[in-house]
């Protein structure tokens, strides 16, 4: 999924592509940056930094790279897969920060 927004308040797109392992290529905006993680060890997807080609093209690049590794892709693909943006998860979140503060 290619998602070049110049601004993205929250984006659903992602999510929806994560869910069933397509791997987002994205600029790191709004709720983008906030759902796709390049991150070794929780990496979901493909960002760019600056709205620009050549930041694009060199997010496609680490992309394509990764695809011509079947295994390196496909952990990819099941870790996008196991992402989880549920209200559920939110809400527990929420709820231990509310906690947290209560205990000072």
């Amino acid at each position: 999924l290619l998602m070049p927004s110049r601004r993205e308040p929250c984006g659903t797109s992602q999510m929806i592509a994560l869910r069933y392992g397509t791997i987002p290529i994205a600029h790191a905006t709004g709720g983008l940056a906030d759902t796709v993680n390049e991150d070794p060890e929780n990496q979901n997807g493909f960002t760019f930094q600056q709205y620009s080609v050549e930041d694009l093209k060199w997010a496609l690049s680490r992309a394509v790279e990764r695809y011509r590794d079947p295994v390196a892709w496909e952990q990819l693909v099941r870790r996008a897969m196991a992402c989880d943006f549920s209200w559920e998860r939110s809400a527990r979140k929420y709820l231990e920060m509310y906690e947290a503060t209560m205990s000072l």
